[in-house]
C-alpha cells in the first residue's frame, strides 16, 4: 500500500498502523499491554507515544527532520557542475571513475552513488559496464613473477584527437599488476620489446610468459628435429621474441584462446574505459605524449586495482651483469659481406667501424649479424664483437661542368696480337696450312688439265 499524506505528515503503512492502534488506546478500547503487543513495542514506549500524541496530535508520528534540508545535501552549483562535467570533460566515464576524477582534478568529493543519482535525475545516461559472463575462474598464481600475460589492444585511445593505436602490455597473473605498457601505431615487435625492457629493468626476469599464437611469438612452420637434436635441446623456427625468451631461459606458453588469458583481456576492458578519459584530461594528443604519460599512470592503476600475492616470495630472477639488455632485446638479421668490407641492408651499404672509428676489414661472404635496437639504431655483431655501422658512400663522379684539375692522360696501350704461328695458335695454324695445301693441289691439277704450266711451290 502506498504512503498517504495528511497535511505535511507522510503516513506510511507503518505510521498508519501506529495511528490506528494509538487511537484505540486513547479511546480506552484496548490496554497499554495490548497496544504494545500489536505494535511490537514495549509498554514504556507505548506510554511515551500516547503522551506525545495527546500533546501534538498526528504530528507526534512525523520525523523530527521532516522538511529540513539534509546536512550533507549538495548545493545547486555542485549539482550543475557534476552535470556539466558528465557532458564535457568526463564524458564516457562510469560513475565510479567519474567520482575518482572529480575528486582528483576538480575538487568535488562525492560518492559514485551520489553522482549516479544526480545524473539520473537530470536525465543523463551514465556509462555502465556490462556484467561479465560467468566463467569458472582459474586460480591466481601464488607468487609475483610466476606467470606474466602478454598481449596488445588496438583501440581509439586518443579518441578523435589522433589515429588508432595499439597498446602493448604485460600483467602479472598473481596480482593483476601492470608490469609494462607501450603505444605503437600497430602491434609489432618493437612494442613488445619496450614492455619487456620495462619489466626486466623494474622487476627482473619472470619464470614464464603467456601469450597468444601470433606469428611474432610462434613460427607457423612445423620443421621437425632429429632425435639427436632434441636430446641436445635444440629448437627450430624461433621467432625474434622466441629467441629472446630462449636466451633468458623464460618458459613460453601459448594460449589456446583469448579467454585463456582472461586477466589481460579484462585489463583491456578497464583501460579502454578509463585511459582515454585520463589522457583527454592530461591534454595528450600524440603517441609520443601518450608514452610519456604511461610511466606515471601505471603506479596509480596498480594502487587502485592490484591485489597482494598469496606468497610474498618473488619468482623474478634478478638481472646479472652478463645480461646486456641492449644486445638481447634486438631484432637480429644475418648478412654476408660484399667486396670492400661492405654490408648491404635495406638497399643501403654500410661498413663496420671499431671504437677508434676505423673500418673493420671483412672477407667476401663473411657472416655478420645486424642488430636493430629498440630506439631504431643499428649495430653489428662480428666474430663475437660489437661494432658500429657507418653508411658507405662511393667516390663522387666528377661532372663535366665542374672545373676539374688537369689530369695528364697516358697513351693507351695497344693490344698485342700474337702471330698465326705462335704456340698459342699452333693447332689453328697447322689446320690452315693443310687447307691451303689442299687448295693448291686442286689448283695445280686444274692447270695441268688445261695445259698450263704448274706453279712453283
Amino acid at each position: 500500500m502506498s504512503p498517504m499524506s495528511k497535511g505535511d505528515i507522510i503516513l506510511t503503512e507503518k505510521v498508519r498502523k501506529r495511528v490506528y492502534v494509538m487511537d484505540k488506546l486513547v479511546a480506552k478500547e484496548i490496554t497499554n499491554a495490548q497496544a504494545a503487543e500489536l505494535l511490537g513495542l514495549s509498554v514504556r514506549q507505548v506510554k511515551r507515544i500516547k503522551k506525545e500524541m495527546q500533546k501534538k496530535g498526528i504530528r507526534a508520528f512525523g520525523h523530527g527532520n521532516a522538511g529540513r534540508k539534509p546536512k550533507h545535501a549538495l548545493d545547486q552549483s555542485t549539482v550543475e557542475r557534476i552535470i556539466e562535467l558528465a557532458q564535457t570533460d568526463l564524458k564516457g566515464a562510469n560513475c565510479t571513475h567519474m567520482a575518482e576524477l572529480m575528486a582528483e582534478h576538480f575538487g568535488i568529493s562525492v560518492s559514485p552513488r551520489t553522482a549516479q543519482r544526480v545524473l539520473k535525475k537530470a536525465g543523463i545516461a551514465v556509462a555502465s559496464r556490462r556484467a561479465p559472463r560467468r566463467r569458472r575462474m582459474r586460480e591466481r598464481k601464488l607468487q609475483l613473477g610466476i606467470l606474466i600475460q602478454c598481449d596488445a589492444s588496438p583501440h581509439n585511445w586518443l579518441e578523435e584527437r589522433g589515429p588508432k593505436m595499439s597498446l602493448h602490455g604485460l600483467i602479472d597473473d598473481a596480482t593483476g599488476a601492470i608490469l609494462g605498457l607501450y603505444f605503437r601505431p600497430q602491434e609489432d615487435i618493437i612494442g613488445y620489446l619496450n614492455v619487456f625492457w620495462q619489466m626486466f629493468e623494474t622487476h627482473g626476469i619472470p619464470l614464464s610468459i603467456y601469450s597468444d599464437r601470433h606469428t611474432m611469438f610462434f613460427s607457423s612452420k612445423k620443421d621437425k628435429l632429429s632425435i639427436e637434436e632434441e636430446l641436445q635441446g635444440k629448437q627450430v623456427n624461433l621467432t625474434q621474441i622466441g629467441r629472446i625468451l630462449d636466451e633468458l631461459h623464460i618458459i613460453h606458453i601459448p594460449a589456446s584462446s583469448p579467454q585463456a588469458k582472461g586477466r589481460i583481456e579484462r585489463l583491456w576492458g578497464t583501460l579502454q574505459g578509463r585511459l582515454p578519459i585520463e589522457m583527454r584530461l592530461a591534454g595528450i594528443n600524440t603517441i609520443e605524449q601518450a608514452n610519456k604519460f604511461l610511466p606515471g599512470y601505471i603506479p596509480r592503476y596498480n594502487t587502485r586495482f592490484a591485489v597482494p600475492p598469496a606468497e610474498e616470495t618473488l619468482a623474478f630472477r634478478p638481472l646479472t651483469p652478463d645480461l646486456d639488455l641492449d644486445t638481447i632485446l634486438t631484432i637480429r638479421e644475418p648478412r654476408k659481406a660484399l667486396g670492400g668490407s661492405i654490408i648491404s641492408y635495406h638497399n643501403t651499404k654500410f661498413q663496420l667501424h671499431d671504437e677508434k672509428d676505423r673500418v673493420v676489414g671483412l672477407a667476401k661472404r663473411d657472416p655478420v649479424l645486424l642488430l636493430t635496437h629498440i630506439d631504431g639504431s643499428i649495430s653489428a655483431l662480428y666474430k663475437g664483437k660489437h661494432y658500429s655501422l657507418a653508411e658507405f658512400h662511393s667516390s663522387p663522379v666528377i661532372q663535366a661542368s665542374t672545373p676539374a684539375v688537369t689530369i695528364e692522360s697516358k697513351p693507351m696501350r695497344t693490344q698485342w696480337k700474337p702471330p698465326d704461328n705462335h704456340p698459342w695458335k699452333r693447332p689453328s695454324y697447322e689446320y690452315q696450312q693443310r687447307i691451303q695445301q689442299a687448295r693448291n693441289a686442286v689448283k695445280d691439277q686444274n692447270n695441268k688439265d688445261a695445259g698450263f704450266p704448274l706453279a712453283a711451290t
